[in-house]
C-alpha cells in the first residue's frame, strides 16, 4: 500500500495553493467544490471545508488545490493543511465516492468536420483539459501522453486539444475515410481507460487558467484590451466550434497592425486563414474605427 506524502506548490493566484501528492488520488476525472454541500461525494473535501478559511476545493489526478478566504495567510497555515491532507490519505480516507449513475455513462467520442479538410475534431462527452494545448511534433508531447500516442500514427501531422475535444491534422498519405474510425476508437479507448491526457505538471485548475489570463490582460494597452475582448466575445466561440483556437499576439500603435495566432483546425489551412484574417480585420475596423490598419494571421 502506497504511503502518501504531500508537498505545497504555489500557483499564479496568490489565494490558491496546490497540495501535490506523490501518488494518484483520482482517475482522469477532476472535481471542483465551492461549499460543503457540493462536496457530498468527497469526504476529503468535506473535511477541508471544516477549516474556516477554505473557499473552494479542487481535486485532480494527483493534487488538491485550495482557494482560501483572505482571513489568513498561506504561509501561516499551508504546512498544517498539507499534514491534514497527508494524514487523511494515509488513514485510508475516501477521496471521492464515485456516483453509481455516472459510472454507467460510457465514454463517447464522435468525429466532426472542420473548415480545414486535413483536420477532424474528435469530441468527447467529458472534459479533457482546462486550457488549450497545441503539438506540432512528437517532441512537443513530453507532458501530453494522449498527443504522444496519436503521433505514433504515421498520418498524424499535428494535434490540438481544448476543453472536451482533440483536433487531429493529417498528412496527405491517408484519407480521413480510411482512418477516421481507427482514430476515433483510439481516442475513446485512451480516455475510457483513465489514462493521463496531459501530465499532472501541466494540469491547471480553472481558476489558475483564469488568473494567468487576467495577468496577461492587465499588462496590455487599452486598444489591445479592446481587441482581446472583441476576439473573445465574437471570434473565439465560432473558431472553437470548428476545432481551432485564436490568440491575440500583438498590436503595434504606430502601424496599427494586429497579429493573431491560429491554432488547431485553423492553422495551416489557407482558406480558413484567409477567411479569418479578413473577417477579423473587417470586424475590428468597424468596431474600432481609425485604430486598425490590418490583421496578420500567423499559424501557431
Amino acid at each position: 500500500m502506497a504511503t502518501f506524502s504531500i508537498t505545497v506548490e504555489s500557483t499564479t493566484n496568490s489565494a490558491i495553493k496546490k497540495f501535490q501528492a506523490n501518488e494518484f488520488l483520482v482517475n482522469h476525472n477532476s472535481y471542483e467544490f465551492k461549499n460543503i454541500d457540493e462536496a457530498g461525494n468527497s469526504p476529503l473535501a468535506q473535511q477541508l471545508f471544516y477549516l474556516p478559511f477554505v473557499k473552494t476545493v479542487y481535486i485532480a489526478q494527483n493534487f488538491v488545490a485550495i482557494e482560501k478566504y483572505n482571513i489568513v495567510e498561506w504561509i501561516d497555515i499551508q504546512d498544517e493543511v498539507a499534514n491534514q491532507i497527508e494524514d487523511f490519505l494515509n488513514d485510508n480516507g475516501v477521496i471521492i465516492i464515485e456516483d453509481i449513475a455516472a459510472k454507467k455513462i460510457p465514454v463517447t467520442v464522435y468525429a466532426e468536420a472542420t473548415p480545414n479538410p486535413s483536420t477532424l475534431k474528435f469530441v468527447a462527452n467529458k472534459k479533457l483539459v482546462t486550457a488549450p494545448f497545441e503539438f506540432k511534433t512528437i517532441d512537443d508531447t513530453k507532458e501530453a501522453p494522449l498527443a504522444k500516442a496519436l503521433f505514433s500514427f504515421p498520418f498524424v501531422k499535428e494535434v490540438f486539444m481544448d476543453e472536451n475535444y482533440v483536433s487531429v491534422q493529417k498528412y496527405e498519405i491517408a484519407d480521413w475515410d480510411e482512418v477516421v474510425t481507427e482514430t476515433r476508437e483510439f481516442i475513446r479507448n485512451f480516455i475510457h481507460e483513465g489514462k493521463e491526457i496531459v501530465t499532472a505538471a501541466q494540469l491547471q485548475t480553472p481558476k489558475e487558467v483564469e488568473a494567468k489570463a487576467e495577468i496577461a490582460f492587465e499588462g496590455l494597452d487599452d486598444i489591445s484590451k479592446e481587441i482581446v475582448n472583441i476576439i473573445e466575445e465574437y471570434v473565439k466561440p465560432a473558431v472553437a466550434s470548428d476545432g481551432g483556437n485564436i490568440m491575440f499576439k500583438s498590436y503595434d500603435k504606430k502601424t496599427q497592425n494586429v497579429a493573431v495566432v491560429l491554432q488547431g483546425a485553423c492553422s495551416g489551412c489557407p482558406s480558413s486563414t484567409f477567411t479569418l484574417k479578413n473577417g477579423i480585420e473587417n470586424m475590428l475596423k468597424q468596431m474600432l474605427p481609425g485604430k486598425i490598419n490590418m490583421v496578420e494571421a500567423i499559424n501557431g
